[in-house]
């Protein structure tokens, strides 16, 4: 690709992050905290440094003096006319990525828990104080009292082992469903709000082979079901500017359902995408290899 093609491509890339990244680096200059986008760094080890770096993917050559920048780049390696993502850097990957494409395969075929009603963050909140919460610094926007009966009347229905695994000691007996590293290729479910955050994980994990416009793609809808996870919790979140959705009450509960049901829409052909580039990557690799079949 000539670098007058691919170089306002990653310009464009670069204007369209920089909120994200500025934000961030502001917030943590002066010390503050924000639950929502601050998590799509910190829980996902993906820098905003990374975040900001395009990448064209996996079989595009970058031509020009410009590309010897990539040079330097994990993932990336020469070739007679310019600088080219290595897909022999996914090999000792390979276990990983198969991992991910049974996950994005396997989710949509299965019914969309929609029953939920995000009373993971209350699980996580059951039975504790204030200064015991894992976001000590957010105010209940309820009383302990009333995380406790919402929880008991409602019940847990949570399938994510990364929210399962948060949840207080008197909270984790009570939840529906077991969710362990190990089962959670059999679990994952096209509702689950968690999902749809780590097909931004999937993404990010086989950079610099899957392009940037895919992962920026997945980090906003991440970004989206963020919000409805803080928006949908006892944390108070008007001060970031997010009325909450009540779901200690039946109003609430539908508006939940959904946001959630939107949300499923706005993930599924980010799944479907990733999946699919994924897939030519194995192909590609086995293709390589034959014996890593």
């Amino acid at each position: 690709m000539l670098q007058s093609t691919w170089l306002p491509l990653a310009q464009a890339h670069a204007r369209r992050v920089e909120p994200w990244i500025s934000h961030r680096l502001e917030r943590r200059a002066r010390g503050q905290k924000n639950a929502i986008d601050d998590f799509l760094f910190d829980y996902y080890p993906y820098s905003p440094g990374k975040l900001a770096t395009w990448h064209p993917g996996y079989g595009v050559v970058l031509e020009g003096p410009r590309s010897a920048e990539y040079e330097p780049l994990t993932g990336y390696r020469q070739v007679e006319t310019g600088i080219t993502a290595d897909l022999n850097w996914l090999t000792p990957r390979k276990a990983r990525l198969d991992l991910a494409l049974r996950i994005l395969t396997t989710t949509p075929s299965r019914p969309a828990g929609t029953g939920c009603f995000g009373l993971h963050e209350w699980a996580m909140t059951y039975r504790l104080t204030q200064d015991e919460l894992r976001h000590a610094y957010l105010p209940l926007r309820v009383t302990p009292d009333v995380v406790e009966t919402t929880v008991d009347a409602i019940g847990l229905r949570c399938t994510h082992i990364d929210a399962y695994r948060f949840f207080t000691a008197d909270a984790t007996p009570l939840n529906e469903h077991r969710p362990t590293r190990d089962n959670q290729p059999d679990m994952e479910q096209p509702g689950c709000l968690h999902a749809a955050m780590d097909v931004y994980k999937y993404a990010f994990w086989f950079s610099p082979l899957v392009d940037s416009d895919l992962i920026l793609d997945c980090f906003e809808n991440a970004a989206r079901a963020r919000e409805l996870d803080m928006r949908a919790s006892p944390y108070d979140m008007q001060p970031f500017g997010l009325d909450p959705i009540r779901i200690e009450t039946p109003a609430g509960r539908r508006e939940y359902a959904a946001e959630q049901r939107a949300l499923m829409a706005t993930t599924e052909p980010l799944r479907t995408r990733l999946a699919a580039t994924l897939g030519t990557l194995r192909d590609a690799l086995t293709a390589l290899d034959p014996s890593s079949v």
